[in-house]
């Protein structure tokens, strides 16, 4: 009686096990995809504020819309403490504790190189939403790291047809002493000599991250008597030194070409202090009049009853790459998604983009006016959009740059 009854109860219990293997299987197939993002929150927080917000927005909204191929996408936020030694080890805890599908994020251009460099050795996706640095796509370029923001050598030249048409001779140079403003002038430099060989570099002032003294620089560069300054500084390193050269009077007449400067981030805390005449490389919201940017203005002025700033757009962008590249790929296998990413379109607040195939950048671009004072605040005048792909090099130039990663 035994053999036959077990038998029995086989069968009655096998289609239980039958059924509850499937739904553990559905079960690992709707889990949601791990986004680690890790960033200088507590030493960068102008920007990343709203650039949080805006990752928040664009994943309730891809949620609230049944997910990326059924599954939800999840946010897994670390502060990376404004360093490579601590960035890297953020990025291990996020792989190996948090199990992350892919990592993204990082603001300051030496954190992206390192994280970057991690991505590559330890083969794990990896977006780098803000870092500007062209050595993240170029001579440090890896098959793993994509980047999403307009690079150093992007934002460069798209100021440069105002600094050509200025025709000044005796140029003074201003910027942060680490990887983002080091590659900056050098290709200030480059592409000013090339387009006008007889100028001439006055001044440089290469000063410490986060801690201008902004009177002796002021003054070194008021004692070079340039024709034209070229500024790299940002957040409250700019304002610093924007409030100390009024004071002085130290730049009247002297044309400036300045980059980031007409970022709400650094631009807004001037309010009419703002350098009146500036050529600047920003992100004018109030000016934008575009189907794609006034759904994105709209949807974050309900969520958060406030006005979106770049880091804003960053974010919210960052996701939405994700997203789109999940989708292409069917999934997050590491080597699916980076073949998804090569020629990946992308529909932004800035109107469509894509990442090129030939060094992972995207074409995403930024906005070129002069700066102005209205109704006691900063803003940008007759600003234009340059799309990014109009300053990038060849995909054959490219291959100069970059070595073979991938």
């Amino acid at each position: 009686m035994s053999a036959p009854l077990s038998r029995f109860r086989l069968r009655l219990v096998l289609p239980a096990l039958l059924l509850a293997f499937s739904i553990c299987g559905q079960a690992r197939a709707a889990d949601p995809i791990r986004i680690g993002e890790l960033n200088s929150y507590k030493a960068q927080p102008a920007f990343l504020d709203p650039y949080k917000k805006g990752m928040e927005l664009a994943v309730d909204e891809i949620n609230a819309a049944g997910g990326v191929n059924g599954r939800q996408l999840e946010l897994i936020t670390r502060d990376d403490g404004g360093n490579p030694g601590d960035a890297i080890r953020v990025a291990e805890e996020l792989v190996t504790r948090e199990k992350v599908d892919v990592l993204a994020g990082t603001f300051l251009s030496h954190i992206g190189l390192a994280v970057a460099g991690y991505a590559d050795k330890r083969k794990v996706f990896f977006l780098a939403a803000e870092p500007l640095t062209d050595k993240i796509t170029w001579s440090d370029g890896n098959r793993y790291t994509f980047r999403l923001r307009a690079s150093t050598y992007m934002q460069v030249a798209m100021l440069m047809p105002e600094a050509v048409a200025a025709q000044k001779k005796r140029w003074a140079l201003v910027y942060p002493n680490y990887e983002y403003g080091q590659s900056a002038v050098d290709t200030f430099k480059k592409l000013l000599k090339a387009a006008q060989p007889d100028v001439e570099f006055v001044a440089e002032q290469a000063t410490p991250l986060g801690k201008l003294d902004a009177g002796p620089v002021v003054q070194a560069i008021a004692d070079a008597k340039p024709d034209a300054v070229f500024n790299v500084l940002f957040a409250a390193d700019l304002a610093k030194f924007v409030r100390e050269a009024q004071t002085r009077g130290a730049l009247e007449g002297v044309f400036v070409a300045s980059l980031l400067s007409g970022e709400p981030e650094y631009l807004d805390p001037l309010k009419g202090e703002a350098p009146v005449g500036w050529v600047v490389t920003g992100y004018p919201w109030y000016a934008i009049d575009t189907p794609e940017h006034k759904a994105f203005l709209d949807a974050y002025r309900a969520k958060y009853n406030d006005y979106p700033r770049l880091g804003s757009v960053v974010g919210y962008t960052t996701i939405k790459s994700l997203a789109a590249g999940f989708a292409k790929a069917g999934g997050t296998d590491t080597e699916k998604l980076v073949e998804a990413f090569k020629g990946l379109e992308v529909a932004g607040p800035f109107g469509p983009f894509q990442y090129r195939a030939s060094d992972h950048q995207a074409t995403m671009g930024a906005f070129v006016g002069r700066l102005g004072v209205k109704d006691g605040g900063g803003v940008m005048l007759d600003p234009k959009y340059v799309d990014g792909l109009s300053v990038l090099p060849s995909d054959a130039e490219v291959k100069a740059l970059r070595p073979a990663a991938d």
